[in-house]
C-alpha cells in the first residue's frame, strides 16, 4: 500500500546501537575564547559579530544560566549563521546549537526547534543528513565537506539545532554531570528557549515550532507541555510567554504499547512492503508471542508502571519480536536497504563524525569539548535507559493535554522505518484519549500531492494531523513542513 519514506534517518536508537559509538579524547581543542562582553536585555541578533569569540547573554530569572553566541559561516552563505552554547547549573553543562535565519524572511517567519533522539544522538544528523541549508558530501564533489541543500527547513523558517541533553554531540559536562530523565532535559530546553526570545526582541512573540524525530517522540511532548505549563505562570505574574504553536514528530516512539505490533505488520504484513519479507517460520513465532508482549507492556508499563516487570515485558518482546529483524541485516531506519557503515547502518554518520572533527570545523562552530564528535553518545543511552525513561511516563499523556489546550500537533512517519515504524504511529494516534477522539476517527484519509504525485496519506481533525510519507525525499518533506508552517491543509 505504502513506499519508502528514504529522506530521514530515524534514529529510535536501542542501547545496543550505542556500543560502538564511545567518544575518545581529542589531540585538539578550539581556541575561541569564552566571553567577550555580557548583552542583558533588548538586544539585536545583529549586533553578534565575532566569529572569533563568544557573547554571554544572561537573563535575571534563570542565574545559573547563560547563553553564549558567536557568528560563524559554517554551511550557509546566504543567511546569518550562529553558534554557541547554553551553561547550564552555574556553567558547569554546556549545551551546543546552531542557530541558521530564514532564506526568505528571517524578521518575519516562524523559529523552530529541532532535535534528534536516541536518546544521545546529536541533532548534527539531521543538519547534515536531512533537513539543514547543507548536507554532507558523499561524492566528494565540494570544497568544504558539504553540498547545498535547496529544500531545506530554513527555506522558511528560522531553526535552532540542539545538542541536548548535556553530552551529546558537542554538548560537555565540566565535572561528568549528566542529564538521564526527559522531564529534568526539559528544563534545560525551556531555559535556552527563553533566554534567547527575551534577550533578542526581534523574535520576541514569534510562533515557535518544536520538531525532531525519533526519541523525539518523548522528548517533545515533555518539552512542549513544561513551555506551556511555564507560560501560564508567565502569564499570571505579567511576564512575555513564548508563543508556543506546534509539534512536530516524525517517526517518534510515543506511546510504546503499540510499538511491537507495528513492528510485526512492517515484517510480516503488507503496510509497508507489497510482499512481506520476513521468513514465515519468524512470522509464526512473532504472531505467537504478540498478544502476550502486549498484554505485559499495557499492564506494566502503561497502566502500572513498575520497573521490574516492565522491564521483564521489554525483555520479552525484543527476544521474541526483534532478534528477527536484527538477524536479517536490514537497516532498522530503511527496511528496503541493507546495514552498512556504522552501527547506526549509515556510511553519512562516519562522514559526519569525520567532518565535524576536522580542527578547521571545530574552530569555525566554537568547539571547546575535547571529546571527539560521536552521533550518539552511549553514556547518555545508558542513563536513560537505566531511568527507563522511555517507558515511565507515557508520552501520549503530554499529547493529549497539549491538543486540549490548542497546540497542535503533527506525527509523520515514513512508511519504511521499523525501529518506531508509522503503522505503530498510526495505533497510537487511533486510540488517543482527547476531546477531539469521535471526529478524528470519523475523518477519511486523503492523499496528499507534490508537483501532481502522491506523497502520502494525511488525515486531520482540529489540532491533530497524521502524515504518512512513501517514496519520499528531501523536496516531500519541505513541501509537508511548509504548508505546517503556512496553516494550510497538507
Amino acid at each position: 500500500m505504502f513506499a519508502k519514506f528514504n529522506w530521514v534517518a530515524t534514529l529510535c536508537v536501542s542501547l545496543a546501537a550505542f556500543a560502538t559509538a564511545q567518544a575518545s579524547q581529542s589531540p585538539f581543542t578550539s581556541p575561541i575564547v569564552k566571553t567577550t562582553h555580557r548583552i542583558s536585555a533588548d538586544a539585536s541578533l545583529a549586533s553578534i559579530t565575532s566569529e572569533q569569540q563568544y557573547t554571554a547573554l544572561t537573563h535575571p530569572r534563570f542565574p545559573h544560566h547563560q547563553v553564549r553566541v558567536k557568528k560563524s559561516s559554517f554551511c550557509d552563505p546566504t543567511v546569518n549563521v550562529y553558534t554557541g552554547y547554553l551553561d547550564v547549573d552555574a556553567g558547569a553543562k554546556h549545551l551546543f546549537f546552531y542557530f541558521f535565519e530564514s532564506r526568505r524572511d528571517p524578521a518575519k517567519d516562524d523559529v523552530m526547534m529541532w532535535i534528534n533522539g536516541g536518546p544521545g544522538c546529536s541533532s548534527a544528523m539531521g543538519l547534515l543528513m536531512e533537513l539543514g541549508p547543507c548536507s554532507i558530501d558523499m561524492n566528494n564533489t565540494s570544497k568544504n565537506g558539504t553540498t547545498w541543500n535547496p529544500h531545506a527547513w530554513n527555506n522558511e523558517a528560522n531553526i535552532f539545532f540542539l545538542d541536548q541533553p548535556v553530552g551529546v554531540g558537542f554538548s560537555y559536562a565540566d565535572f561528568g554531570e549528566s542529564i538521564e530523565t526527559t522531564e529534568d532535559a526539559a528544563k534545560n530546553v525551556h531555559a535556552f528557549i527563553t533566554i534567547f526570545f527575551e534577550t533578542f526582541n526581534q523574535f520576541s512573540g514569534r510562533p515557535l515550532h518544536l520538531s525532531g524525530e525519533s526519541y523525539g517522540g518523548r522528548y517533545l511532548p515533555s518539552f512542549a507541555s513544561y513551555i506551556y505549563d511555564q507560560n501560564q505562570i508567565a502569564k499570571a505574574e505579567g511576564r512575555a510567554t513564548l508563543n508556543l504553536q506546534s509539534v512536530l514528530i516524525g517517526n517518534g516512539i510515543t506511546d510504546i504499547s503499540t510499538l511491537y505490533p507495528g513492528r510485526y505488520e512492517v515484517e510480516c504484513g503488507s503496510s509497508s512492503l507489497d510482499v512481506p519479507f520476513q521468513s514465515i517460520a519468524t512470522c509464526v513465532q512473532m504472531k505467537i508471542a504478540l498478544p502476550r508482549c502486549v498484554d505485559m507492556m499495557d499492564r506494566n508499563c502503561v497502566q502500572h508502571f513498575d520497573s521490574i516487570d516492565c522491564r521483564a515485558a521489554v525483555d520479552f518482546c525484543n527476544s521474541q519480536l526483534s532478534t528477527g529483524y536484527w538477524a536479517s541485516g536490514r537497516n532498522p531506519y530503511d527496511i528496503s536497504k541493507m546495514c552498512v557503515g556504522d552501527s547506526l547502518c549509515y556510511a553519512e554518520n562516519t562522514a559526519i563524525s569525520h567532518f565535524l572533527d576536522l580542527p578547521e570545523t571545530r574552530q569555525l562552530l566554537g568547539v571547546e569539548t575535547p571529546e571527539n564528535f560521536t552521533p550518539c553518545a552511549s553514556d547518555v543511552g545508558r542513563g536513560f535507559n537505566l531511568h527507563m525513561d522511555k517507558y515511565a511516563v507515557p508520552a501520549q499523556y503530554y499529547v493529549t493535554g497539549l491538543l486540549e489546550r490548542g497546540i497542535r500537533v503533527l506525527i509523520y512517519a515514513g512508511t519504511y522505518d521499523w525501529q518506531c515504524n508509522w503503522v505503530a504511529n498510526k495505533l497510537w494516534v487511533d486510540k488517543l484519549e482527547w476531546a477531539g477522539k469521535d471526529l478524528y476517527a470519523a475523518t477519511t484519509w486523503q492523499d496528499w500531492t507534490v508537483n501532481s504525485a502522491k506523497a502520502g496519506e494525511t488525515k486531520t481533525s482540529g489540532p491533530l494531523t497524521f502524515v504518512t510519507i512513501r517514496g519520499a525525499g528531501h523536496m516531500e518533506a519541505f513541501a509537508m513542513v511548509s504548508r505546517w508552517l503556512g496553516g494550510r491543509a497538507i
